[in-house]
């Protein structure tokens, strides 16, 4: 059960939401004629690059597929122009330098200007999870229903914590673009665009699972510095994103049933043929706890314990 501030915090951190553009109305957001299709409308908003509109849209495609507005279309019914194939540069915001993950630069959170790059940081994450969910529904054809429900749901939450981390960054006299940002998500994407089962193994169950494992201890730093507003922002992604990394477990689950492998022997093949960067073990039993509500097994947990031991750099590396 949450505590009083707990509680507090997460009612102010999702007030937030509505840092949204107010000068045009949502469903003058979609340029017409739009998309008469879910796919074609994902592709649409993944290419986006305007920060308030790829918000908006988000919001809006998931009401209009929710209301039955939207078809979802097979492959062989988009246009040529929509059929999936690689985007290789998917939307982002004029101005953002993107480099190599060793250099961006970390800061303490002890300053304005270290928080502003951490916030920017983090933001930078959420808004490659909105372009990793849109890609999720307009690439894989042929899934049930549920996988796009469920995908646009993701779209949608993760464009809300977007406009929370941009709206607490613009406190901090700064916008989302200012500063530089990896790319490691989107190149995650990239090596897995042609199988949805490592797609499944390694965004949400890698990457984003990560999140999982220190997001917990980065809210107490930043309550320890006195920033109950950023670390409320943090409380109500941490517990989205539990969510989101349970339904990538359960399309990954669904993917092996479809093709009869097991759950723990596929993840570790997955992650050893397509993950550049090295396994971390898990940090604690409260990182363990939180994997499991996110939908791992056991033999699971035990997979990523032995990929940490075999990824552990040599004694005496730096």
């Amino acid at each position: 059960m949450q505590d009083p501030k707990t509680r507090t915090r997460l009612v102010a951190a999702e007030s937030l939401v509505t840092h949204r553009s107010t000068e045009t109305s949502p469903d003058k957001m979609l340029e017409a004629p739009a998309p008469a299709g879910l796919r074609q409308s994902a592709r649409a908003c993944l290419l986006e690059r305007d920060l308030d509109r790829k918000v908006e849209v988000s919001r809006l495609l998931q009401e209009r597929w929710c209301r039955g507005d939207l078809v979802l279309e097979r492959d062989t019914e988009l246009p040529q122009a929509f059929r999936p194939e690689p985007v290789t540069s998917p939307g982002l915001p004029d101005g953002l330098a993107l480099t190599s993950p060793t250099k961006v630069r970390r800061r303490g959170l002890g300053t304005t200007e270290g928080k502003a790059a951490f916030v920017h940081a983090i933001a930078h994450i959420e808004w490659n999870a909105i372009n990793l969910a849109w890609d999720a529904v307009w690439r894989f054809d042929g899934m049930p229903r549920a996988f796009y429900d469920d995908w646009t749901h993701v779209a949608t939450e993760e464009a809300e914590h977007f406009a929370m981390l941009r709206g607490r960054l613009r406190e901090f006299g700064r916008d989302y673009g200012d500063l530089p940002a990896h790319n490691g998500l989107w190149e995650t994407a990239e090596a897995t665009a042609h199988d949805l089962l490592a797609r499944m193994a390694l965004v949400p169950r890698v990457l984003e699972a990560r999140g999982l494992d220190v997001t917990p201890g980065l809210i107490q730093k930043l309550l320890a510095t006195g920033d109950e507003a950023t670390a409320a922002i943090l409380e109500v992604i941490l517990r989205d994103e539990i969510g989101h990394v349970r339904i990538g477990s359960d399309w990954f689950h669904h993917m092996c049933r479809e093709r009869s492998l097991a759950p723990a022997e596929a993840f570790e093949a997955a992650v050893t043929q397509y993950f550049r960067g090295r396994t971390k073990p898990l940090r604690d039993e409260e990182a363990r706890r939180l994997r499991l509500l996110a939908g791992f097994r056991e033999d699971e947990l035990a997979a990523i314990e032995r990929m940490a031991m075999r990824d552990m750099p040599p004694a005496g590396h730096w």
